[in-house]
């Protein structure tokens, strides 16, 4: 859980209170790069831009201008909005095949004593604007947070939590299919699902509503080998089970996406596999705190973007959530009643490692990226990293290390162990 914490000045002599308040900014600012934006000369930041989120094609990632209408309804609902613009190389048989993609990052509505219905209904009250600046700005697929219906209650184990969870035709994706198909849009809705057909199991669930209100499919979070968090708060499998749908990438009239829902992008094969299905973005709809994750944060997704050849839009959910019983986790920290900060910072990815300054750590936001697909097999020619792969070898290493009998391959130096007189 993040405090206010107490660093020491230049001097030593004495003790300033540091403003990373627990409003989440970082010593005021809304992002890492806003902070640097305001601190470092011109031609210093740019330099330090160049090595941070990489260049695209040889530039800078380019920003995109927004209708001033737009960004006045950000400003009376009081979210983040930024815009940016993935370019590709020029190809001379194929077209551009150019997708405009958002990711949106919220915080709860209400506090987590009102009345269930309640906290429901306002956060669908607090995205509709945001998604409808989205459809209104030609985005052609929006994800949104993991489990945006309701808070992140699964650090508390009460078990009252899953009055939240929903059948994937439930009332979330209703209100999102008028949204898809209002607006020609692709919506991926991560759900906290009940399935009545099999004993009212229930899972963490990624919807795929088409852009015609229809529902493509589903994808519940990885997998039958256990990838549901045991880490600190995030005890989850008090919640629901282990996901089966393996690692499907859908078509949709923008692209071929695939969903890696938030603690399976720790798993490097997680990638590997949607990759190997043939998906174009991939995204990560997610719900982690700055205690725990916030450094991996920018390095997994833009690495799985690189290896895969792919484009990764990254959510994570924002503020903090605060509930009415206090809860443990076991680690001998005494009891509180938050996760920490849910820090924001969504951003995009691209193949070629480039990507796009994060949105507000502390704030709603939506982030807009037009991105060309072509990227991806431009970046598969150049660096081959499919063809250079071994994956037979892999394979036979994956196979023999399920084994009971299994031996790491391991060489030691003969002379480690002789003694010596």
């Amino acid at each position: 859980m993040e405090k206010n914490q107490e660093v020491e000045t230049k001097n030593g002599e004495g003790v300033e209170e540091s403003k990373s308040l627990k409003d989440g900014s970082i010593c005021g600012y809304e992002s890492l790069h806003s902070l640097l934006s305001a601190n470092l000369k011109p031609e210093i930041f740019q330099e330090v831009s160049r090595l941070l989120l990489g260049l695209n094609c040889g530039r800078a990632i380019d920003t995109i201008v927004l209708p001033e209408s737009t960004k006045a309804l950000s400003s009376e609902h009081d979210f983040d909005l930024q815009a940016f613009c993935f370019h590709a190389d020029k190809e001379l048989l194929r077209a551009p095949r150019v997708v405009r993609v958002g990711l949106i990052q919220n915080s709860i509505s209400l506090p987590t004593t009102a009345p269930f219905l309640d906290q429901k209904r306002a956060i669908f009250q607090k995205l509709k604007p945001i998604i409808e600046v989205a459809g209104s700005s030609g985005v052609n697929i929006v994800c949104l947070q993991e489990a945006w219906m309701m808070p992140f209650a699964f650090c508390t184990r009460e078990k009252r939590w899953c009055e939240f969870a929903e059948p994937v035709d439930g009332e979330s994706t209703r209100f999102l299919q008028d949204l898809a198909l209002k607006f020609n849009m692709v919506i991926i809705s991560s759900i906290l699902e009940r399935d009545v057909n099999h004993g009212e199991t229930l899972w963490n669930t990624a919807v795929i509503i088409g852009n015609h209100g229809n529902i493509i499919g589903k994808h519940r979070k990885l997998f039958w080998q256990n990838h549901i968090p045991r880490v600190g708060d995030f005890n989850e499998s008090t919640y629901y089970m282990e996901g089966n749908t393996g690692h499907p990438v859908f078509e949709t009239a923008y692209g071929k996406i695939g969903v890696n829902i938030c603690y399976g992008r720790h798993h490097p094969l997680n990638w590997l596999a949607f990759g190997l299905n043939g998906a174009e973005i991939v995204f990560n709809p997610s719900a982690t705190v700055g205690e725990l994750s916030e450094p991996m944060w920018p390095i997994e997704a833009r690495n799985a973007a690189i290896a895969n050849s792919y484009f990764v839009g990254s959510i994570n959910r924002v503020g903090t959530e605060i509930f009415p019983n206090p809860f443990t986790s076991g680690d001998g920290k005494p009891q509180h009643a938050d996760f920490g900060h849910f820090y924001g910072s969504s951003h995009f990815s691209a193949p070629d490692a480039s990507c796009t300054p994060s949105l507000s750590r502390n704030m709603d936001g939506l982030l807009i990226s037009d991105m060309d697909l072509n990227l991806c097999r431009q970046l598969k020619d150049k660096w081959g990293f499919r063809m250079t792969a071994r994956y037979e070898v892999y394979a036979e290493l994956l196979a023999n290390y399920l084994k009971p009998d299994f031996k790491p391959q391991v060489i030691s130096d003969p002379l480690l162990h002789k003694k010596t007189l």
